[in-house]
């Protein structure tokens, strides 16, 4: 994999379009409402609120952001942002981040909920899997997140990396060939099995997403939406308890 873009190409290429149960409109244009905060830092926080979605409604422990090292259309270099800002904005929203790839033309980052990333890495099912996939220590956080990041810089791919994206278990271990399962629906991520439980799942992240678009849209502070993380699952996916940990 040559870089973090790629990385984040090859992880999360969309083609929602058409899947079965997946509303379309699912991914919102940050560019759409980018002008209406006009400071850096507002700028940046923008962006962040909007890629952190479903982390700060509680629907996903953590999710990837890639900030390529070039001016966007708004005329702004995210990557300088990032640099310049980054930690503070994430001091105050309460995420925590790991840099898996830094080669100067891009940073691939791993932002997460320490909670909620702490406590899907200690369930069982899940030591399970990242045991199997090669993870020394998978009782130590710390340890589990530098594997994780030493996989995203070296030669291969780390394809068990959508366990700590918190998609359905059993996607990720029919992805990689790990069970006897059919491959049933093209969503954000490709379904395995049985789909009802991951395309509610993916319709959980629409919704946050489309929420927090509408908040950036109205021209709200988006250090506000950085600050007040909501723990609370969008409606569609409120009932299930354990929306990380799906394996059947």
């Amino acid at each position: 994999m040559n870089g973090a873009v790629g990385v984040k190409e090859d992880l999360l290429a969309v083609n929602a379009a058409g899947a079965p149960g997946v509303n379309p409109k699912s991914r919102a244009a940050w560019q759409e409402f980018a002008p209406l905060y006009p400071t850096d830092e507002e700028c940046l926080a923008s962006f962040l609120a909007l890629e952190l979605a479903e982390v700060l409604q509680g629907a996903k422990p953590a999710n990837l952001v890639c900030l390529a090292n070039k001016h966007r259309s708004c005329g702004r270099n995210l990557y300088l942002l990032w640099k310049e800002h980054g930690a503070a904005l994430l001091e105050e929203s309460g995420l925590k981040v790991r840099i898996l790839d830094d080669r100067g033309s891009s940073v691939l980052l791993l932002l997460y909920s320490q909670e909620a990333l702490g406590a899907l890495l200690a369930q069982k099912s899940v030591r399970i899997i990242l045991g199997k996939a090669g993870y020394g220590n998978v009782f130590d956080f710390d340890a589990v997140l530098d594997e994780l990041e030493t996989r995203v810089t070296g030669e291969g791919f780390p394809h068990e990396i959508g366990v700590f994206l918190g998609y359905p278990l059993k996607d990720v271990i029919g992805f990689m060939g790990w069970a006897p399962l059919a491959f049933t629906v093209q969503g954000p991520w490709k379904i395995f099995g049985k789909p009802e439980q991951s395309l509610r799942l993916a319709e959980c992240h629409r919704e946050c997403r489309s929420r927090m678009s509408e908040r950036l849209a109205s021209g709200c502070n988006p250090l506000e939406c950085l600050r007040n993380c909501s723990t609370t699952a969008a409606d569609s996916y409120r009932q299930n308890v354990t929306p990380f940990l799906a394996v059947s």
